[in-house]
């Protein structure tokens, strides 16, 4: 195993020990910003996500959300925003996160991990950025 995709996989290890259920993404952005994790490119509906580190670039394929040909929705702000919100309040975990943001419209976001920002992305090119905390994770 490469270097990179050892140093990604302890940091996810580390930050699923720490996070807590509600308001947890801020915890695991910190121990992947710790790690060398500079953005995270996440592309839907095919779950394919992008990480770029300091150490090399890591590509993790996840589980389709649709298959075949599909209308991708109308980029809808507000449900997105309930989305996040139902996220962040542990009303939902990652996968139905996923689903609920192409539902919305989402077709990629990005996290940038020094900014502290993700910025989600319709087809038609509109989009929405949302700041998270800095926290102090455990070093």
């Amino acid at each position: 195993m490469s270097s990179s995709i050892d140093n990604l996989r302890q940091a996810m290890q580390k930050a699923a020990a720490i996070r807590p259920k509600v308001g947890g993404f801020p915890y695991l952005a910190e121990t992947l910003r710790r790690a060398g994790v500079t953005r995270n490119i996440m592309t839907l509906p095919s779950c394919q996500a992008l990480y770029l580190t300091t150490s090399g670039n890591v590509v993790s394929q996840g589980t389709n959300l649709v298959n075949g040909l599909a209308e991708i929705p109308d980029f809808d702000q507000e449900a997105l925003i309930a989305a996040l919100r139902a996220d962040q309040e542990g009303r939902s975990v990652f996968p139905e996160f996923l689903a609920f943001a192409w539902r919305a419209g989402v077709v990629r976001y990005e996290v940038d991990f020094e900014k502290r920002n993700v910025t989600y992305f319709g087809a038609d090119g509109r989009h929405y950025v949302e700041d998270y905390p800095a926290v102090d994770a455990m070093p």
